[in-house]
């Protein structure tokens, strides 16, 4: 007998969006613990919306969202973020004119001042770069650096459950590779990883799951191997439309 998976996230009909609109309409998955899922969609799918739903920075209309077990939907972010629900939003989002150890401190806001030292050696341990660019502006950084940064700044907190928004969004293609080698180390300290990533070759590479999202309903779930060759999602990489034929 298979041994059952522990389930870090599970998403139960989830319905998702701003205001008194749905982006994200009756979404189910669940994600075991250490592993990484790729969500893959076109613009407008509503790939961002669910991240935030997770997170709680927008509206969930519908449905059940599982931490560990315990529904967390109506809870706040700072609550989740205290769970162990980690978000690294897409764009730049460090304090670029300040140095790398005071953006790590930030970080930290949420941890008893005694925690805040460990925790910081304990992610430059897990990102050696950062070491001899503690006293560095982060604005002086390179994308690459600054987007590890980011990603060191939540870590910081010990999530169990990453967020990963467009990771590797503006970076050359040796940072995107780069890049990913961190996300799949990060797995491998036993943290469950979703990512929305542009390079989705990439992303599948590393990836155990990929779900596909399209027009804010699960089109497809599967091994990642399994999704990446799969004809309908090679046309969608190639500018056709899913689940519809090309024009002729």
């Amino acid at each position: 007998m298979a041994p059952v998976p522990d389930i870090v996230l599970a998403l139960e009909g989830v319905s998702a969006g701003y205001g008194d609109v749905a982006v994200v309409h009756d979404f189910s998955a669940a994600l075991a613990r250490g592993s990484i899922t790729t969500l893959i969609g076109g613009n407008g799918a509503g790939k961002s919306t669910l991240m935030r739903a997770i997170y709680g920075t927008c509206r969930c209309f519908a449905g059940h969202i599982r931490f560990d077990g315990t529904a967390i939907e109506a809870e706040p972010p700072w609550q989740r973020l205290a769970r162990g629900v980690g978000l690294v939003p897409q764009g730049r989002c460090n304090f670029p004119r300040m140095s790398v150890l005071e953006n790590l401190l930030m970080g930290c806001y949420t941890l008893p001042a005694a925690r805040r030292a460990p925790a910081i050696d304990r992610v430059v341990g897990l990102f050696p770069l950062l070491a001899p660019r503690l006293k560095t502006t982060a604005g002086n950084l390179s994308g690459g650096e600054q987007q590890v940064l980011e990603m060191a700044m939540v870590l910081v907190t010990e999530p169990s459950l990453l967020l990963l928004d467009e990771p590797s969004l503006g970076l050359s293609p040796k940072t995107q590779a780069e890049l990913f080698e961190v996300v799949r180390a990060i797995a491998r300290t036993g943290v469950t990883i979703l990512v929305v990533e542009q390079n989705v070759r990439g992303a599948l590479l590393i990836s155990d799951t990929a779900i596909v999202l399209d027009l804010g309903r699960k089109f497809l779930e599967g091994p990642a191997r399994d999704v990446m060759v799969d004809p309908r999602i090679r046309q969608a990489y190639l500018g056709g439309t899913i689940g519809q034929q090309p024009a002729a």
